[in-house]
């Protein structure tokens, strides 16, 4: 396994949206290269009690003078190295000069290696700290972005020789006060072996999360009659225990045939509120790569509120409606009405948009009209077409209930109920609402496969419809490429509308916006009937068959559509069924609800 990447499907990221679908779609229909093997994450979750461990957090039993006490880690820095894969029949595949830094408080705990092996595997190996040879080599050779650059890393000792492989720091109560403790593991005897079973099939990508048991690190060690430091010198058996007990302290939490985005953020994010534990959705590296608000960062606790409150009834003027009563999970979130209906049963104009995947949209409403998530969550609460109430009354009520101003303490900090942090724990819930478990992504990455009928409708789905040039296509992908199948900017896509239907124009005022629509994601669209803003088509054919012969020509047409024929593309009835197999190819069922619920990492 060598350390860069060289998979097609990562190179993805850094092209357009239908540039991406197309490499997607002709690995899937056999025409791009094959790859010798694809990307590994190796990803290691501190905890303790089964919970992520976070660093000055009291949470670390250890035992002081034979007493049981607390202690809190300040640092976990440490080195891998030796990455192998165990074949079924039980020998293994060795890496060549593979190395990981890996830093708790630095946020880095991702080991990365590539070109897997097709074939079974049992088991994952690799070493905690470096061979002798290496340990002993000159650490300045190194490129400056190596895991062994001393400026990488921050483990060589410079007065001693060698590494420090793995550097575990903090604080600790001794008979009622603070003391610190600097356990540095090093040195030959030392280098510690992980070894892991774990059934998974190589030649695509693959992400393998251990927890790594900080109560089991430190289990046994006292740290009054061992000590509470050591720099693993010869016959120090303090360093031999800890090392013994690091071998046995990592177990398997999950595997998944996919690799996943390390948080990003629009810019520096502020610091998590006293209590509150970091989480991150898992959302692949075959989607673009996204941001996160920064001033709003997801935690365990915000995302719990969030949740609570979008079951919460009382957001409506006369408590009959939440917001999961127009945003059903079994239809990504979407609602199976036409006309989605007010707290006051009035019937809307519009149909609920599915709530799937919002960190990669830019605006928000058929419309656009909310620029924000935050900004977006509110609206329908205030608006009286639907919730039906104010932002200080649904302060009060929430403000009245003991057991509301305490998770909005454990979210936030404090029992203070604002507008704003409604907004902000809607959002944070909202942002982990990750859809990315289809047929159509498991066929993607090689453990899945489509069924003729469905390979046809993808070759459709992403060729243009141009005769001239012998080119027999739906032209779906010019609005809906990408992985995401969806395209951000306004499009008018031939509906008939009434003069008083005038789209994103009643937004911007701008007439050449006259019949533009936001496009949605086609992810789960055979869930998500009915269809189109005023849910005017019922089933996947109808609108299939909209695009075929039933587009109107207006001066705002989208040009991709106005360059068809006066009489539509005119799909024949096979295509047409090949298009709508493969279109329910892209329905995730662990997001819906049909298979289990999505897991957060």
């Amino acid at each position: 396994m060598c350390q860069e990447a060289t998979n097609t499907l990562f190179f993805l990221v850094r092209r357009a949206p239908w540039m991406r679908m197309l490499a997607v779609c002709g690995a899937l229909l056999g025409v791009a290269p094959v790859t010798r093997g694809q990307e590994m994450r190796l990803e290691i979750i501190p905890v303790v009690n089964g919970e992520r461990m976070l660093l000055e957090d009291w949470k670390v039993p250890v035992l002081g003078g034979g007493e049981k006490t607390q202690s809190r880690v300040s640092r976990m820095d440490f080195l891998l190295s030796g990455l192998a894969l165990q074949k079924k029949d039980g020998t293994w595949v060795e890496s060549r000069d593979w190395f990981a830094y890996l830093s708790a408080g630095a946020g880095k705990l991702t080991a990365k290696g590539s070109g897997i092996p097709e074939g079974e595997y049992r088991g994952v190996r690799f070493r905690i700290g470096v061979d002798e040879a290496t340990n002993k080599s000159n650490p300045n050779m190194y490129a400056p972005d190596h895991a062994l650059n001393p400026q990488v890393n921050g483990l060589h000792w410079g007065w001693q020789g060698g590494y420090i492989f793995m550097a575990l720091e903090g604080r600790w109560m001794n008979g009622g006060k603070e003391d610190g403790f600097s356990y540095h593991i090093a040195n030959a005897p030392q280098l510690m072996t992980v070894e892991i079973p774990v059934e998974f099939r190589g030649g695509r990508p693959l992400t393998v999360r251990l927890d790594l048991d900080m109560e089991h690190v430190v289990a046994g060690v006292d740290f009054v009659k061992d000590g509470s430091s050591t720099h693993s010198r010869e016959g120090d058996a303090a360093a031999a225990k800890v090392k013994r007990n690091i071998e046995k302290a990592f177990r398997l939490r999950s595997m998944s045939h996919d690799v996943y985005q390390l948080p990003a953020y629009t810019s520096t994010p502020a610091p998590l509120p006293h209590g509150t534990h970091a989480v991150t959705p898992p959302m692949t590296l075959r989607f673009p790569q996204v941001k996160l608000p920064a001033d709003n960062p997801l935690t365990e606790e915000g995302v719990a509120l969030g949740r609570l409150l979008f079951h919460d009834k009382r957001l409506s003027g006369n408590g009959t409606q939440s917001c999961a009563s127009c945003h059903d999970q079994a239809h990504a979130f979407a609602d199976a009405r036409r006309f989605s209906l007010g707290a006051e049963q009035q019937v809307g104009k519009r149909n609920a948009m599915p709530l799937f995947n919002l960190a990669w949209q830019q605006a928000f409403f058929w419309d656009g009209r909310a620029a924000t998530l935050r900004e977006q969550v509110l609206m329908p609460i205030q608006d009286k077409h639907e919730m039906n109430e104010t932002m200080p009354n649904v302060i009060a009520k929430l403000s009245a209930d003991e057991a509301c101003r305490a998770a909005f303490e454990k979210a936030f900090g404090s029992r203070e109920i604002t507008a704003e942090r409604v907004a902000m724990a809607l959002e944070q819930q909202l942002l982990t609402l990750v859809s990315q478990e289809s047929r159509f992504d498991r066929a993607a990455r090689k453990v899945a496969e489509l069924t003729e009928s469905e390979k046809r409708g993808l070759r459709l789905f992403v060729t243009e419809f141009d005769p001239k040039r012998g080119l027999r296509g739906a032209d779906c992908f010019h609005c809906h490429g990408g992985t995401l199948f969806m395209s951000q900017p306004f499009a008018n896509n031939g509906l008939v509308l009434t003069e008083e239907d005038t789209g994103r124009m009643a937004v911007t005022k701008n007439e050449a916006d006259r019949g533009k629509f936001k496009t949605p994601s086609l992810r789960n669209v055979a869930v998500t009937a009915p269809y189109m803003h005023d849910g005017r088509f019922a089933t996947l054919e109808e609108v299939v068959e909209h695009y075929s012969s039933g587009v109107k020509r207006t001066n705002t047409l989208d040009a991709n559509l106005a360059k068809h024929p006066e009489a539509g593309i005119q799909l024949t009835s096979q295509e047409k069924a090949d298009l709508v197999a493969f279109l329910k190819t892209l329905t995730d069922e662990s997001f819906t609800g049909a298979a289990g619920s999505t897991a957060e990492r």
